[in-house]
Formats: structure tokens, sequence, C-alpha cells
């Protein structure tokens, strides 16, 4: 029976089965394709009527495929160069993959870095074929463990399905747990960085219209990463086996214990920071992405600087909102919430220096039934009382222009994991806060994942603007994740994106966070403190009503 494929404007019919290849051409700015709006490869037979549409690194669905394919590259490209050496990949600075030496006594250098280069340009000249295979997963296994990857194998052990992928280049065999470009001549674009003490790799950005963006350090940014890992490391939270195992050997009681008091610890060393220059801290700031748990961590720092005599007040950015008239517009000519002019940068800077000079201060409360600001409570602080100011926009001077900086401090919150699949497959760091917001929208706010998924562009396109660049002015990074929240996350998101449609623009989204929680084992939330910044996504938080 025929059929009829439609791909830029034109129709075609077809009475075989027809490789997409075959329908887009040999260009290589194409990395993989919508098919009836679901992310496919090149190499993928189409059998029955459909739309295609051709993705580039200019497009957001492309991103994870090119990068799975670059990383695959380094991987086999290090693995011709030094056999006998293994690496990790993570995310790093400046939006890159980082690359890191496990192998002991072995480290990373510019001279690594111009081989590697060197290789990386000869395997994409060579233009070599990456074939996908579907195997059992004890094939898999065996595969793996003759290549080396114990890690892999140990993986396979929490995959639901009976089989498992590979993918060969020539003699090279491995798997990146995504879809993979048809050969070595599509990974072209990239660079690569000696960034001690491993190497960085920089690849196209969707959100930079599909070029490298130039390479931007962060310090403080990078600082928090590598105390993420090696506390992850020691603790043998680092991995999703390793996740699992604790949960397995140690019980959940012990492992929620354990993530909770690295959280403890923080605030503890955070309160002590603040306690030792409490004369002249008089605004205390707390910004940070969407769903980092501003408002948990704001109630438990507020908490802990009570148990040191100190007896702060909060205040939330929201409550000056301008009204929805008010607010400027984004490109497409519609409001921009994330935009810092959506607040009223004058009243908030004037109500701080009021309440600081010792002035009572008739506050804002912005009604969000109503559209606008209702006048809300009356305060009057004392000398030695700081103020806590929590909002995404909160560490921007912009906002306390009237403030000295001496008398600010600031804390920048969010969820830095380095968590991964195996050594060559790192969770990123943004899908852990958009399955944090999915749940949340769907608890708090009657939102469903598509609801939450159609504003997250947006978001994080305000994020870039306004947000993470703030973090390296902070004088503390609070690392908000928890290696248990996934396992507990994952009853409460998979049904909410297991109902999205196959037919749907969001579903490559859905399915990649599906492919992500499938690996972890189920944790009963029964345990989870009440006063858990985890509470804030799951419901049952002591600080609702706060």
């Amino acid at each position: 029976m025929s059929f009829k494929v439609v791909f830029n404007n034109t129709e075609k019919e077809y009475d075989k089965p027809v490789k997409v290849l075959d329908i887009v051409g040999d260009d290589r700015e194409i990395v993989c394709v919508y098919v009836n709006n679901r992310v496919r490869e090149l190499t993928y037979m189409i059998e029955k009527d459909a739309k295609v549409v051709a993705l580039t690194c200019k497009d957001r669905d492309a991103k994870p495929t090119y990068e799975s394919s670059l990383r695959f590259l380094v991987a086999m490209a290090m693995h011709n160069l030094y056999p006998n050496i293994d690496i990790r990949f993570s995310y790093n600075v400046s939006r890159s993959i980082f690359m890191q030496i496990l192998t002991p006594h072995t480290t990373s250098s510019g001279q690594m870095v111009k081989e590697l280069e060197k290789e990386m340009k000869r395997l994409v000249a060579l233009d070599l074929p990456l074939t996908r295979k579907i195997v059992s997963k004890e094939e898999a296994a065996k595969v793996f463990t003759k290549e080396g990857f114990l890690d892999k194998v140990e993986i396979l052990k929490y995959r639901p399905e009976k089989t498992a992928h590979l993918y060969y280049c020539g003699d090279y065999i491995n798997y990146m747990y995504n879809r993979m470009v048809p050969s070595t001549g599509y990974i072209s674009r990239w660079k690569v960085k000696f960034y001690h003490p491993g190497i960085i790799i920089q690849y196209p950005r969707f959100d930079v219209n599909g070029e490298i963006p130039p390479f931007e350090d962060a310090p403080t940014f990078g600082r928090t990463l590598k105390q993420a890992h090696q506390w992850a490391k020691a603790t043998k939270a680092d991995s999703i086996v390793g996740i699992n195992q604790l949960i397995e050997e140690t019980g959940p009681v012990d492992f929620i214990t354990l993530c909770e008091q690295r959280h403890n610890r923080q605030l503890c060393e955070l309160g002590e920071i603040i306690e030792n220059d409490i004369e002249n801290i008089r605004l205390i700031c707390i910004a940070g992405p969407s769903s980092s748990g501003k408002t948990t961590f704001a109630n438990r720092l507020r908490i802990e600087l009570l148990s040191r005599g100190i007896s702060p007040i909060r205040i939330s950015l929201d409550d000056y909102y301008l009204t929805r008239e008010e607010i400027p517009l984004d490109e497409d000519g519609k409001p921009d919430f994330e935009d810092i002019r959506a607040l009223d940068i004058g009243l908030f800077n004037q109500n701080m220096i009021d309440l600081i000079s010792g002035l009572e201060v008739q506050l804002p409360k912005f009604d969000f039934k109503l559209g606008h600001r209702v006048p809300g409570r009356v305060l009057k602080i004392d000398e030695g009382q700081p103020i806590i100011i929590e909002g995404i926009h909160a560490l921007n001077d912009l906002m306390t222009t009237s403030i000295p900086n001496h008398q600010k401090f600031k804390i920048f919150i969010a969820p830095q994991a380095q968590v991964n699949i195996d050594n060559h497959n790192p969770l990123t760091l943004t899908d852990l806060r958009l399955l944090r917001r999915i749940v949340r929208d769907f608890k708090f706010r009657n939102a469903d994942a598509i609801d939450t998924l159609n504003m997250w562009p947006s978001v994080r396109k305000g994020e870039f603007k306004w947000i993470y660049k703030t973090q390296e002015g902070a004088n503390y990074v609070f690392n908000s994740f928890l290696p248990y929240e996934l396992p507990v996350m994952r009853k409460y998101a998979m049904p909410l994106l297991e109902k999205i449609d196959p037919e749907s623009e969001h579903y490559p989204v859905a399915e990649r966070l599906i492919r992500m929680l499938k690996f972890f084992k189920d944790l009963p939330d029964e345990w989870v403190p009440s006063n858990s910044l985890m509470r804030e996504f799951i419901g049952g938080s002591c600080y609702a009503d706060v």
C-alpha cells in the first residue's frame, strides 16, 4: 500500500518504506527530523503517511541528538588515543560539556587537547557511519564488559526493557541514551579547551541561533559544581546506579536523612557567616532560577537565623509586580513577567531604605486574582533586624540601588546536580528543575504538563537574560539538589508525562524525561521531612501557610 510524505511543502508518494535521508538529502546542517512531531534519526524508515520537518542546531529538539553524538565522537577519539584511560562527562560552565579523567595518576593537559582535537577532526573527515543495533540486555552486558564499560553494565540492571541499543562506528561501540546523527561527518562544529582539571567541549546552541557561544568563565558556578561532585562521589550518589543502591542498601529513611543533612550543613554554614557579619548586613537577598526552592529555603534560613538570636523579616518581590497593562512586552508582543521592569523598582527601593532607616512602612501585596497590588503588612524593624528578600531578581543591583553593597548579603540558590546515567551520559541540571516545576504546577496550580512545557522556553529565556549572570556576584551559593528527589518525583511526574500525546509538539521533551526517570527506583515520600525543600514541589510542607 502506498503512502504520502510531506517535506518542505512538497508531497511525494512512496510504495515501499523510505529512509529519512532519502527524503531530506545530504544536508549536513540537518541533525535529525520531526516525523509527525516525533524526533527521529535521519536513518529512520518511514512506512506510512507522514509530515517530515528538518531540525538543525538552531532548533531546541535537535540539541540532544547533536550533543550526544558529540560525546560519542569525543569518547571514540579518546579511546583511539588513550585506550587505557577512563573518562567521565558532565555539564559545566558556559553551557558546555566537561570531560574529566578518571584513571588514577593521569591528568589532562594542553597537549592532550591538541591531540584530541586532531583525532576528532580526522574522524569527522572520514565521515564514518554510526550504526544502531538492538540487542538483548544480556548481549549488551557482554559487549560492555568486553569494552570495559562496567558502569554501563550496572545501569542495565535497572533498564525496564528487555532489549538495549548499541551504536557501532567501525570497531568502536558505545551508547549515549539518545538519538544519533548518521555519521561522524555531521559532527563538525565544536571547540575543545583545556580547563583544569579537565577539558571543555563547546557545541552549537539553539538559544544563540545555532552558533557556538563565546566561552564565558564562571568560577563561582564551577566551584559549586566541583563541590557537588565531590559530595556525590563521597556518598556514592553520583550516578543512578549509586542512588538506587543507596535506596536498596541503606533504606529510604537513611538515604533521605543523608541528603537532608547536607542541606542542614549548608544552612548552618550560611547562618554562621551571616552571624559573624550581622552588624553590617541589612538585606539578605535570595535569587535563583525557576523551581530552585527559594520559598522553602527562605523560611529555613529564617529559622536558622532565629536560632542564633537574629530575627529577620521576609519580603517577596512578587508583591511588587506592576499591573498587567504596565508589564513590558517581549518580542512576540506578550507580557514578559520575567523582565525586571515588570516590578515596581522605585517603590521597592523606597520601601527598603525607609525600613532600614527605622520608619514604619505600608508594604504592598499583589493580589493575583485581581491583577494588581493591594495594601499589605505595616512594618517597622529594629536596627539589628535584617530583611530577607526573595525573588528571581533579588540579586540584581537595580532592585536595591539605594542600599550600600556592604549591607547586602547575596545568596544564589539552584539545584546543582552531578549525577550520571553512566560515565558517558550526564543528567542535565535543567531537566531536574523542569521536573520539579511540572510536579509543582500540577499539584498547586491545577496546570498539566502541557501548560508547564508551553511556558518553559519563556522562563528559560528570562533566566539566561536576568538570573544566571548574577550568580558570580553572590556571597554564597546554596545547592538545593537532593539526590533522593528523582526517585520520589518519579511516581508524580511519570503519569503526567505519559499523558502527553505522541503527536504533541511537546512529546520530544516528555519522551526525554521519561527515558531518564525510568531508571530510578521508586522511593516513598512518607519519610520526607515536612520542612524539606522537596515538600515545596510534592506537597505537605509545614511552610505552606507561612
